[in-house]
């Protein structure tokens, strides 16, 4: 069995984001791991007025960035001892695949079945493609 270090988490309001939230807070609770929260800020939800105006996107990420922060105080309430947050942008499954897992280098991925936003909370394809394509185990929370 591989040790483990890090435990990265996707968040987005859903109820299962919210499931998988706390099952990682409890995992790296249990295992004193190193919690990583990311959450995506995904342009595809802006009208293209709103995307080209930069401080438009700056308020939303400025928004994110203070909500993904509770999250974080959240966890380290809960006694988690080492918390951060990453905040990317982009569609949410190929974001995390292509850019914050090889940033952060975690042994675990843990998401919620669906997704809050887009046509995808659905269908739940966010978690699919991260499943599929995830180069770490990916724990798939509902």
């Amino acid at each position: 069995m591989v040790a483990m270090h890090r435990i990265l988490v996707g968040v987005d309001d859903s109820p299962d984001a919210l499931m998988a939230f706390d099952y990682a807070i409890e995992e790296a609770k249990k295992e004193n791991l190193e919690l990583v929260i990311v959450s995506i800020l995904e342009s595809d939800e802006m009208n293209v007025y709103q995307a080209l105006n930069k401080d438009f996107v700056h308020g939303e990420y400025t928004d994110l960035e203070k909500h993904v922060l509770n999250y974080r105080n959240q966890a380290l309430q809960r006694g988690v001892q080492n918390v951060r947050v990453v905040i990317a942008e982009g569609e949410p499954g190929e974001t995390i695949i292509d850019q914050v897992i090889p940033k952060v280098q975690p042994d675990l991925l843990i998401v919620g079945s669906k997704s809050q936003k887009g046509v995808a909370k659905y269908f739940g394809s966010q978690a699919a493609y991260m499943a599929k394509y995830a180069p770490i185990p990916v724990l798939v929370v509902r």
